[in-house]
Order: C-alpha cells, then sequence, then structure tokens
C-alpha cells in the first residue's frame, strides 16, 4: 500500500492544467464544506459526505426518495457552498430536449443563427423530479454527463469544468413518472436515499427554519478554482493492483449473479469514489474498505436481476460477504 507507482489514468483526459492540493488541505476542504451543508440538512451527514466525495470522483449524484425529506434543499445547499455556476431544471412531462440543452435562434438583426445556451451549461445543475419528463427529454443528458459536452445541430460545444449533474427523483406516484433509461442511470456516480429524520433530528430542523430558513443566509466555503485542484488530487491518489483487483471482483461477481451486471463505466466509478473517500480520511492511498464502503451506493443501481425477492443492494451485500478482501 506505500508504494510509489502512480494509478493508471481512468479519466481519458489530458495531463491537468491545473496544480494538485495537498491531501490534507482536501480533507479540511470536505469537512468545511460537509459542515456549512449540515447548517441546512440535519441528521444527513452521511448522505451529505457522499455527495462531496461524488463530486470529488468527477461523479454525478440520484437522490431517490419519497417527496419532502430534502433532497432539492441538499442538492441546492452543496451548490450553495461552491462558489461556483448554479441552474435547476423542474423536469416535466412537456419539458424538451433543447429546454436542457439550449437551441439556436434566428436573429432578425445579424441575420445568422444564434445560440443560446441552456441550463445544463454550469458548474452544478440540478435535475429535479427528473423521472418527471418522458425519457427523450432525460436523454438530453447521456452527451452531458458522459463527455462534458452538447452536441446541438451538429456543433459541439464544452462544458464548463467542473460539470456536476446532482437530480433528485420521485419514488411515489409511478403512474405519473417515468422509468429512467438504464444508460442514464449507469452515468450516475452514486444513488442515495435519505429517509425520514428521527424525531430529535425533525424537532432541530423545525427549530432552525421557524422564521427564515437557514439556506437563506448559507454562504460559499470554497471557489471553483478550488475544487478543480480538490479534484486533481483526487485524481492522483494512488491505487495498488491489490485494490484494482478487489474491486474488479465485485463488479465480476455482481455480473455472474444478475441479469445485469455492473458496467466497466461502474467500476471506473467505483474506484474514483475510492479515491475520494481516502482523502476524506487524509490518505494518498485506496485501501479495501474505500472500496467496500463505496460499493453499496456506487454499484447496486446498475444492476438488474430477473427476480423480485434479491435486487442490485442484495446482489452487492453477497458480493461484499464473498468476495476475498485483499
Amino acid at each position: 500500500m506505500t508504494d510509489s507507482t502512480p494509478p493508471p489514468n481512468t479519466s481519458g483526459m489530458a495531463t491537468p492544467e491545473h496544480d494538485a492540493l495537498p491531501v490534507s488541505t482536501v480533507a479540511d476542504l470536505c469537512t468545511e464544506i460537509e459542515a456549512n451543508v449540515s447548517r441546512v440538512i440535519v441528521g444527513h451527514d452521511e448522505a451529505i459526505e457522499h455527495v462531496v466525495t461524488a463530486i470529488l470522483g468527477r461523479g454525478h449524484v440520484l437522490l431517490d426518495d419519497v417527496p419532502g425529506v430534502g433532497k432539492t434543499m441538499l442538492a441546492r445547499s452543496i451548490a450553495t457552498s461552491i462558489d461556483c455556476t448554479f441552474q435547476r431544471v423542474q423536469f416535466t412531462p412537456d419539458l424538451l430536449p433543447t429546454d436542457v440543452t439550449g437551441v439556436n435562434v434566428f436573429n432578425q438583426k445579424t441575420r445568422e443563427f444564434e445560440f443560446n445556451e441552456g441550463p445544463v451549461f454550469a458548474n452544478i445543475v440540478l435535475g429535479d423530479e427528473i423521472n418527471r419528463a418522458p425519457p427523450k427529454t432525460q436523454a438530453a443528458l447521456l452527451e452531458a454527463m458522459e463527455e462534458m459536452q452538447v452536441t446541438v445541430d451538429g456543433d459541439t460545444r464544452p462544458l464548463p469544468n467542473p460539470f456536476v449533474v446532482i437530480a433528485t427523483q420521485n419514488a411515489v406516484e409511478p403512474n405519473r413518472t417515468y422509468d429512467l433509461p438504464f444508460a442514464e442511470l449507469d452515468r450516475f456516480m452514486k444513488k442515495l436515499t435519505l429517509g425520514y429524520p428521527d424525531p430529535d433530528e425533525e424537532a432541530e430542523m423545525l427549530d432552525r427554519t421557524v422564521g427564515h430558513h437557514p439556506i437563506e443566509s448559507l454562504e460559499p466555503v470554497a471557489d471553483l478554482e478550488t475544487i478543480v485542484r480538490a479534484r486533481e488530487t483526487v485524481a492522483g491518489i494512488r491505487v495498488n493492483d491489490p485494490v484494482r483487483e478487489y474491486a474488479t471482483d465485485l463488479v465480476g461477481y455482481t455480473r455472474e449473479n444478475a441479469h445485469i451486471g455492473v458496467s466497466p463505466r461502474g467500476t471506473i466509478s467505483l474506484l474514483r469514489a475510492a479515491q475520494a473517500r481516502a482523502v476524506t480520511d487524509g490518505r494518498d492511498y485506496v485501501i479495501p474498505d474505500d472500496v467496500a464502503t463505496e460499493a453499496p451506493l456506487v454499484l447496486a443501481h446498475r444492476i438488474k436481476t430477473n427476480s423480485r425477492d434479491r435486487d442490485g443492494p442484495n446482489v452487492v451485500a453477497d458480493a461484499l460477504e464473498h468476495v476475498p478482501v485483499p
């Protein structure tokens, strides 16, 4: 775990232009962002940490739960804690793909078409109740989430760096929502649920929100440049051979024990999430426990089974139990 062999470049991107921050600095940054968000979101510290690590691991997050538990407020609080561009898209049945990506509009004065950017051109994009829009509109995010670019009328335009989608999904009203395409689910690094707060947490939440809501006074604690440099730090965290093999074995187990197992994209997401997890603990290398901690939230939503009694979380739990830990 202590050799100096650098991890493979799994990003598919060129050499970074930004200098990485020290691991200890990024660990402190994560703590500061999480504490800031906790001023608004009560009782979901673990979920907050998972969203922060996903952002640093160059991933997107899907929040799936019943209405009213704070999914949208969590996304807003994260975005507010970072001094960056933020856009919210309220997904509805009549939303068009161009409402998300943008559209070319003819300018009568210049007699030329001009591109009007859609809300996807932001550092953090909140897709609220994403499953209320039909699959055609949801598919407008596929290229953006995977390649950080948007193609409209044959012209490809890069998205801001960083670019993160935090989407919420309505877990009820199945007759009024659409299933997310499996290809889109696979593009989310993590799928989280918040659940209801316990009585003490709910009482504290009510105390905070009487009068002015704390989101109204929330201030950024990190700038965009710091986040970009922190992501470079995470990308440079060492992932040694035994850990890579452990992640591969976990993924292999899902492929052998489910109708559809985890894709190679899922394996990459698992290791990136584990890298971010290592940084939050102040380490410059990944240990198997980082992989095991992230596996349930990174892998489960990428799995399909043919049994009603055995779903993605069950398969991942079995994998963690049966795959030997190096």
